[in-house]
């Protein structure tokens, strides 16, 4: 039979913050609930280690714990102690969302739906990682993400940028993009004023409307600079303006690839996810929302500038 923790639990009621932080924790370690002060997890070293460290925390601040190893007595009562950890019904509300993001597609930016699949992507692997005894709930959600995932990257990659041509000049150029801007079509919009042309004018299209004559356009489906099926559209620019030799611009683009197509996590790339993100929120104008970021991405290359330079 299977073996078991069994935490049995005094909660430090006499101060309330510890309380809740015992509580968030054994939620936080998929802990199932007995009765009243009664916790149950599955027998393992990393489960005995947050336990006993919690019993020890518990310790010092007017509570007790005990954490106790049992094994079930039958068959049943097996199953029944499995049942208490059935994440079946999150799941089932994950492909729900993903499933309801199929109304979109061809309607809403793929951009978009895609940031919404990160999401979801990372509440999968938040489930996964308390899910004991895996079954056929988790690889249904596991199934509609994936193939959601492959649906939208074909919708963000449904056709190629447009040709430019040659030897056609960049400098005193109009430059545009659509709304919402985010990680990609910010970096464009800095590496266009940083390293192409300082005096560059730059329009944000809303949806659905067309760029003027003679503008160049990047970051979203059928510009100039468009995302292809493995490289961002700040990736693809600077491959196409010969700029992708540059260390520290090849690293920032590292970091938007992240943030956009997910793939191979980036150590920078969750603080920078915060800084847009709240530059996003505290900037009530597209212009000081570019400021922003120019600033975040000056800062990025400053410090990966001088390590490749050294």
């Amino acid at each position: 039979m299977g073996a078991w923790l069994v935490t049995i639990a005094q909660l430090p009621i006499e101060d309330p913050a510890a309380c809740m932080r015992v509580l968030r924790t054994l939620e936080s370690l998929g802990a199932a609930v007995m009765r009243e002060g009664a916790y149950l997890l599955p027998d393992t070293p990393a489960n005995r280690q947050a336990l006993d460290a919690l019993a020890d925390y518990m310790a010092k601040s007017a509570g007790a714990a005990h954490v106790l190893r049992v094994a079930s007595a039958t068959a049943a009562q097996q199953q029944s102690f499995e049942r208490l950890f059935d994440r079946s019904a999150r799941y089932a509300e994950l492909v729900k969302t993903v499933e309801s993001l199929r109304v979109g597609f061809g309607q809403t930016d793929p951009g978009a739906i895609s940031r919404v699949l990160q999401k979801q992507r990372r509440e999968f692997e938040a489930i996964a990682a308390l899910d004991f005894f895996p079954g056929a709930a988790r690889s249904r959600a596991e199934r509609a993400l994936a193939e959601a995932e492959r649906a939208v990257k074909q919708l963000l990659f449904a056709s190629q940028s447009q040709a430019m041509a040659a030897g056609e000049k960049l400098l005193g150029r109009a430059w545009v993009t659509r709304k919402p801007l985010w990680a990609d079509r910010l970096a464009c919009a800095w590496l266009i004023r940083r390293f192409v042309d300082p005096e560059a004018m730059l329009g944000w299209l809303e949806k659905g409307e067309q760029a003027p004559a003679r503008a160049l356009s990047f970051a979203y489906d059928g510009a100039h600079f468009a995302a292809s099926a493995s490289r961002v559209a700040y990736e693809e620019m600077l491959a196409k303006i010969k700029l992708a030799t540059n260390p520290a611009l090849a690293r920032i683009g590292g970091i938007v690839h992240f943030l956009e197509m997910g793939g191979n996590a980036v150590p920078e790339a969750a603080g920078v996810q915060t800084l847009l993100q709240g530059a996003v929120r505290r900037s009530p104008t597209v212009e000081e929302l570019v400021g922003e970021a120019e600033k975040t991405f000056d800062l990025l290359y400053e410090a990966y500038y001088e390590p490749a330079r050294k």
